[in-house]
């Protein structure tokens, strides 16, 4: 467990065979989102990326609540600068900068508003208690979403449900978000880190190094379109092909049994 300040809250991690469970640990304040906070979100998302024995994280937020987004007042003085907590070279949780190499499950229950919509869709599969609530509410506040929302509420929902969402600021539930896509599973409130778990557990059976590439293919599709995406293809499928995992695929294959694979 990491050291901090439980006034300002902080984020744990705990190694679990090859995740690293992430939690936003603020529980007395629905875990707001403070610079504290994301400093430490930060770092942890770097252990991820760089550590070769982590293959998969897992984020969550102690307590009954995902987040209740940004603790707006400690935040309030940056945003009129235009600053990012994230810019520059370090890895960013909400993936408008550098990406995160490994994949991402996010657990998310009970109150999950504005920042913590950006969070889950920042990574990659979302697993969803039936208590949630979500809300994309800046407006309300006379501010936009500036940790991803307006880009992919728009990739995820489509542009008719993001406008719904985005523009009335109303507050929705696990159903509604699984129907247009925001989440991949709902499940019953109390299980979803278990079942986030479950679901990295799955990923880590498969080769890591084909599983970042597979990140990667997509996200460069998402980003830098069909054309970039096709010409990457082949030399990376040649930089895999070339590895010891995929020699132990192709025995794996042949001798009828789960692969036992190194990231190497």
């Amino acid at each position: 467990m990491n050291e901090h300040d439980p006034a300002d809250g902080g984020v744990t991690t705990e190694v679990r065979g090859h995740i690293l469970l992430i939690g936003l640990d603020r529980p007395a304040k629905m875990n707001g989102y403070t610079p504290q906070m994301a400093r430490q979100l930060v770092e942890a998302f770097e252990r991820l990326d760089g550590d070769d024995d982590l293959w998969c994280g897992v984020l969550f937020g102690h307590g009954d609540h995902f987040t209740a987004g940004l603790d707006l007042p400690k935040f309030h003085g940056g945003m009129k600068e235009g600053r990012r907590s994230t810019a520059g070279e370090r890895v960013d949780p909400m993936a408008l900068g550098r990406r995160c190499s490994k994949p991402v499950v996010t657990a998310v229950q009970g109150v999950t508003y504005t920042l913590g919509i950006e969070l889950m869709l920042a990574g990659d599969i979302v697993v969803a208690a039936d208590d949630c609530r979500f809300s994309q509410l800046e407006p309300m506040r006379g501010i936009h979403a500036a940790g991803g929302a307006t880009i992919r509420f728009v990739d995820r929902g489509g542009w008719g449900n993001a406008m719904y969402h985005l523009l009335t600021s109303d507050e929705f539930d696990a159903a509604e978000a699984y129907r247009i896509g925001l989440v991949q599973e709902v499940v019953p409130a109390g299980t979803q880190l278990d079942r986030a778990i479950e679901i990295a557990e799955v990923i880590c059976t498969n080769a890591p190094l084909a599983v970042q590439a597979t990140k990667a293919s997509s996200a460069r599709y998402v980003r830098e379109g069909e054309e970039a995406c096709i010409a990457a293809l082949g030399p990376t499928q040649a930089r895999l092909a070339s590895s010891a995992d995929a020699a132990e695929g192709v025995a794996a294959f042949r001798e009828r049994r789960a692969g036992n694979f190194t990231g190497t």
